[in-house]
C-alpha cells in the first residue's frame, strides 16, 4: 500500500470511524456496569428492610464499642458506627471510618449521604451515612476491594473486545478500501494506457448506475470527443494540404515560367507576362483568404474575445457595406434584435452569406431581412439539387456548379461554426419561386437588457 494514496486514507477513515464507535460503546458499557455495582452495593448499605433506624440504633447503641475493632482481628467485611454531630466520641462495630464534615452535616439533620470513604487504617470503602436521630448519624461501610477487582476485570475484558473489534475494523475498511476502489483501479489504468499510447479508442466498461459508473460514462464520452476533435484536426490538415497544393502548383509554375524567360534571355509578350502576373498575385489572393479561413477555423473555442451583448441589426448593417463595397446589390429589411455573442465573427459569417448568394444571383442581387431574430439571405440563382443540401457547411465541400467560381468551400463552415458559437442554428434550403435561402436563428431580445434594467 503507497502511503498516502486513497486506499489508504479510506482504510484510516473507516479504522478511525469504528474505533471511536467501539471505543464510546466500551466507555458507556463500563459506566453503565460501575453504575450498577455501585447501587448494588448502596442497597447492602443502611437500615435492613423492614427493620427501621430507630431499631438500628438501638442495635448500634448496645453492641458498639467506645474502642475500635482491629481490622485484621475483624472478621466481617463491613463497618457500622455512630457518630454525633457536636463530635462527641463515637462508638464503633469494627474499624474505624474517617468522618468528614459531610458527614457531620447528616447527623445533624441533613439528607443522606452515599460516598467512597477510607478507615483510619487508609482501607477504601463504600459509605452511606444516614440520620437517625437528633444529632446523630450511622456510618455504614462495605470494602471497595471486590469492587474494584470486578471494575478492573471489566475494564480489560472491553478493553481486549475494543482492540479486537479495531483491528477487524482496520481488515474490513482494508477489503471495503479495495473494492470500492476497484473500479477506480481499471479507470486510472486506462488513463494511464491513454497517456502513454494516445490510443481514443480505449473504452471502459460501464457496470450499474453509480458514482463510479457515471465517472466512466463521462471519460468515455471525453474520449469519444477528443478523438472526434483529433480526427477533424487530421480532416482539416489533410484538406487544407489538398486545397493548397493546386495554388502551389500554379505559382511555382508561372514563377518558374517567368524566372526561365529571365535566365535565358528569351523575353514574354507584355501581354503574355502581364497576365502571368495578374494570376500570380490571383493565386496569392486566394491563398491568403485560404490561410485566414483555416486559421478561423482552425482556433480552439476559447480562442476568441468574451462574448458581450451587441446590436445584431448593426452587426448585419455593417456586413452589408462591407458587401456593398465588393460590388454585391443588397436589399435589407432589418428589425432591432439583440444577441450575446462575438461581433466580429458574426460579422463575418453574414458577410460570407452575402458573398455565397451574390456569387449565385444575377446581378449580384440579394435580399437581407432580419426579423425577431431570423436572419434570412437568400439569392435568386439556380438554387441546388436536394442531395446537395446536407452538405453546404462540411469543410472544402463545394457544389460541382460552384467549382468553376472562386472560394475554397470554407465560407459556410465558418458561418456554421460562428453561429454554434452564439448559441444559434443555420440551414440552407430552395426558396420558393427559385432560388436558395440561408436561415440563420440566433437567440436574443428586442431590446436591450441593460435598458430594460434601468426602466424597471
Amino acid at each position: 500500500m503507497i502511503p498516502g494514496s486513497l486506499r489508504a486514507r479510506l482504510t484510516l477513515l473507516v479504522t478511525v470511524a469504528v474505533a471511536l464507535a467501539v471505543a464510546i460503546s466500551a466507555g458507556a458499557c463500563f459506566m453503565i456496569v460501575r453504575q450498577q455495582l455501585y447501587e448494588q452495593v448502596d442497597r447492602q448499605l443502611g437500615s435492613p428492610p423492614g427493620k427501621d433506624p430507630g431499631g438500628q440504633l438501638a442495635y448500634l447503641q448496645r453492641e458498639c464499642s467506645p474502642v475500635p475493632s482491629d481490622e485484621e482481628h475483624y472478621g466481617p467485611q463491613r463497618s457500622t458506627q455512630l457518630i454525633f454531630a457536636d463530635g462527641r466520641p463515637s462508638c464503633y462495630v469494627g474499624p474505624a471510618l474517617v468522618v468528614t464534615e459531610d458527614d457531620k452535616w447528616v447527623a445533624a439533620g441533613g439528607r443522606d449521604h452515599p460516598h467512597n470513604g477510607l478507615t483510619e487504617d487508609g482501607r477504601e470503602m463504600r459509605i452511606l451515612t444516614e440520620h437517625v436521630g437528633p444529632g446523630m448519624a450511622v456510618m455504614d461501610a462495605v470494602p471497595l476491594g471486590d469492587l474494584r477487582d470486578t471494575l478492573r476485570e471489566v475494564a480489560l475484558l472491553l478493553g481486549g473486545v475494543a482492540a479486537l473489534g479495531i483491528l477487524v475494523a482496520a481488515t474490513a475498511g482494508l477489503l471495503v478500501a479495495r473494492a470500492a476502489l476497484r473500479p477506480v483501479g481499471r479507470l486510472t489504468r486506462a488513463v494511464e494506457h491513454i497517456a502513454q499510447t494516445e490510443d481514443l479508442d480505449t473504452r471502459i466498461p460501464v457496470k450499474g448506475n453509480d458514482e463510479i459508473a457515471r465517472l466512466s460514462s463521462s471519460f468515455n464520452a471525453m474520449t469519444t470527443a477528443l478523438a472526434g476533435s483529433r480526427e477533424r484536426q487530421q480532416q482539416l490538415v489533410a484538406d487544407a494540404g489538398h486545397e493548397l497544393r493546386t495554388p502551389l502548383t500554379t505559382l511555382r509554375t508561372n514563377i518558374d515560367l517567368l524566372l526561365r524567360s529571365e535566365q535565358t534571355g528569351r523575353r514574354l509578350d507584355p501581354a503574355a507576362k502581364e497576365r502571368l502576373l495578374v494570376n500570380v498575385k490571383a493565386q496569392f489572393a486566394e491563398l491568403t483568404t485560404l490561410v485566414g479561413d483555416l486559421l478561423q477555423l482552425a482556433r480552439g473555442d476559447t480562442d476568441h474575445e468574451p462574448h458581450v451583448e451587441l446590436a445584431f441589426h448593426e452587426v448585419v448593417t455593417a456586413a452589408v457595406e462591407r458587401a456593398r463595397l465588393r460590388g454585391a446589390e443588397v436589399a435589407t429589411e432589418l428589425s432591432p434584435w439583440y444577441v450575446v455573442g462575438n461581433a466580429a465573427s458574426l460579422e463575418r459569417a453574414v458577410l460570407n452569406l452575402i458573398d455565397n448568394a451574390a456569387k449565385f444571383s444575377p446581378g449580384g442581387k440579394v435580399e437581407v431581412r432580419l426579423r425577431h431574430g431570423w436572419l434570412t439571405v437568400r439569392d435568386h440563382g439556380p438554387g441546388l439539387p436536394e442531395e446537395e443540401l446536407p452538405h453546404v457547411f462540411e469543410r472544402f465541400w463545394r457544389s460541382p456548379s460552384a467549382r468553376g467560381l472562386p472560394g475554397s468551400g470554407l465560407g459556410l463552415a465558418i458561418v456554421a461554426q460562428a453561429v454554434a458559437e452564439a448559441g444559434g442554428n443555420v440551414s440552407l434550403a430552395n426558396a420558393p419561386g427559385g432560388g436558395a435561402i440561408a436561415t440563420v436563428d440566433l437567440p436574443g431580445t428586442l431590446i436591450r437588457n441593460s435598458d430594460a434594467d434601468k426602466s424597471h
